[in-house]
Order: C-alpha cells, then sequence, then structure tokens
C-alpha cells in the first residue's frame, strides 16, 4: 500500500452540478466542510481554515492549484508552522443522475516526516469523515 496516497472513491446520489457546487460555492461549503471566511474555484486562490487535533488548534493553508468546472478541482494543503506540502484533489464522473467522486490526497510522507502526529490515518479518518458529511449534505 502507498502510504503517500490516499484514494476514497464515492458516488453520491446526486448529479454533478450539485457535487460541483458543493465543492465550489462558500455558503455550501460551510455547511458540510470547514467554516472557511473566502474560497473562490480560481487557480491561485489562497484559503485557510482552523480545525481541532486532541485539544489543539492546527490551522490549514491552502492554495488552489488546479479547476475544470464540473471535472477536478485541486489545491494544496499545508499545516500552518510545518513546510511540508501535499496536494488535495476532488476528480468527478458524471454518471446519470448520480456522480462518483475521487478524492486523492497525495505528497502525504513529507507531512508525516515534518510532524509524526499527522500520520495517513488522520488523513484517511478525516477525508472519510468529511465525504460522509458531503453525503449527509447532499441528500438534504
Amino acid at each position: 500500500m502507498d502510504t503517500a496516497v490516499i484514494v476514497i472513491e464515492r458516488t453520491y446520489d446526486a448529479p454533478v452540478e450539485r457535487v460541483w457546487d458543493a465543492l465550489t460555492d462558500i455558503d455550501k461549503l460551510n455547511q458540510w466542510f470547514f467554516k472557511l471566511e473566502d474560497f473562490k474555484a480560481t487557480p491561485g486562490f489562497a484559503f485557510s481554515f482552523s480545525g481541532n487535533d486532541n485539544g489543539v488548534k492546527v490551522v490549514h493553508e491552502c492554495v488552489v492549484t488546479e479547476v475544470v468546472p464540473m471535472q477536478k478541482l485541486t489545491y494544496s494543503f499545508i499545516y500552518q508552522g510545518y513546510p511540508q506540502k501535499s496536494y488535495v484533489s476532488f476528480a468527478l464522473f458524471p454518471d446519470g443522475d448520480k456522480t462518483k467522486l475521487v478524492l486523492t490526497h497525495s505528497e502525504l510522507e513529507e507531512i508525516a516526516k515534518g510532524s509524526p502526529m499527522y500520520g495517513r490515518h488522520k488523513f484517511l479518518g478525516g477525508w472519510t469523515y468529511l465525504t460522509g458529511k458531503l453525503a449527509e449534505f447532499l441528500d438534504k
């Protein structure tokens, strides 16, 4: 198993346009993802969000690197204070009224080198949880 990459595949009972909107519209993102001050699906757009890891506030800093409307969104991902960079990609594949999402988080070995508390298992658990929250949001 490649410990440097996480791939999660999930099919949603929603057309690709709804899934894309949930990934790129700030109001929709704030309902299932972390709370963001602003977000634009535009290459070069920088955004950040914070979370809680066992009582410690962690800040995630991201920059959108690739946008193919209705197909793919990619952004870089670092923890504030740790220079190791990874990439998160959401690829969408329409299937009639459903959409298959393939979430890939790559280059994780560099983050784990910078801080062992950010091992692959943390990301796998986090993305599994968030793709489930996205399903709940889309089912509304």
